[in-house]
């Protein structure tokens, strides 16, 4: 195990590493042992009980949350003709066909998201071998592939995550900036286990939520308890 740093070990001093809190005794905690000389991401890990090697228990999604993420989204559109003026009236850092694709192929990679339009897939999946690796493919059930391209594009930029459960069973969310204070980090917690039981398989059985914890991006995770999501789900 590594050494951890003098910090660390006190942000970790004040987390009672037996107990469930609540989501805003919690939260709270969590913000308090934020110690980087940087605004942290606050980060949000949920165990379920399903088991994703079953598609049929597989929990994929996306999620706009109301107060972003705080931080600048990078999106390119692969499109042609008139959507891309559309994807850079909607805020696209890039749009393009083969000359972006072109691009890509030499090396540039300066963005976070990738939107395509269908009728481009077929050539976008001529770099899927870099994009697929680092997670910038576009992809259907991720409404990335779409002609909608100013919807997607503008939820992006406000503040759109996409999540899948690992194959642990626990599912990982960016969930904002420190700076934006316990209540909006809240209303953005609310939204994502909102959208997450919305997701339950039908197959899954038993306890749905079985662990949640909260942390920023160097410090502790503090345990929430499950049951207490009813009480911010209202």
């Amino acid at each position: 195990m590594p050494k951890r740093g003098k910090k660390y070990r006190a942000a970790l001093e004040k987390v009672d590493r037996t107990k469930r809190y609540s989501f805003e005794e919690g939260l709270s905690l969590a913000l308090e042992c934020a110690y980087a000389g940087f605004d942290e991401t606050v980060d949000i890990a949920v165990r379920l009980g399903v088991d994703p090697r079953h598609a049929d228990q597989m929990v994929r999604g996306t999620v706009v949350l109301p107060n972003g993420l705080g931080k600048e989204v990078r999106v390119v559109v692969f499109a042609k003709g008139e959507k891309v003026k559309e994807a850079v009236d909607a805020g696209a850092d890039q749009a393009g066909g083969e000359e972006l694709i072109e691009k890509i192929k030499e090396g540039w990679l300066d963005f976070d998201k990738a939107v395509a339009t269908p009728d481009m897939m077929g050539q976008v999946g001529k770099i899927g071998k870099i994009l697929g690796p680092r997670g910038l493919m576009p992809n259907a059930k991720l409404g990335t592939v779409t002609f909608d391209v100013e919807k997607v594009v503008k939820e992006i930029k406000a503040g759109k995550v996409d999540f899948r459960v690992e194959k642990t069973g626990i599912v990982h969310a960016p969930m904002g900036k420190v700076s934006f204070g316990r209540e909006k980090l809240l209303e953005n917690i609310t939204t994502f286990l909102e959208t997450l039981i919305r997701l339950k398989p039908a197959a899954a059985k038993g306890t749905y939520l079985k662990g949640i914890a909260i942390s920023t991006t160097m410090g502790p995770g503090v345990h929430i308890d499950p049951l207490a999501v009813k009480n911010i789900l209202g």
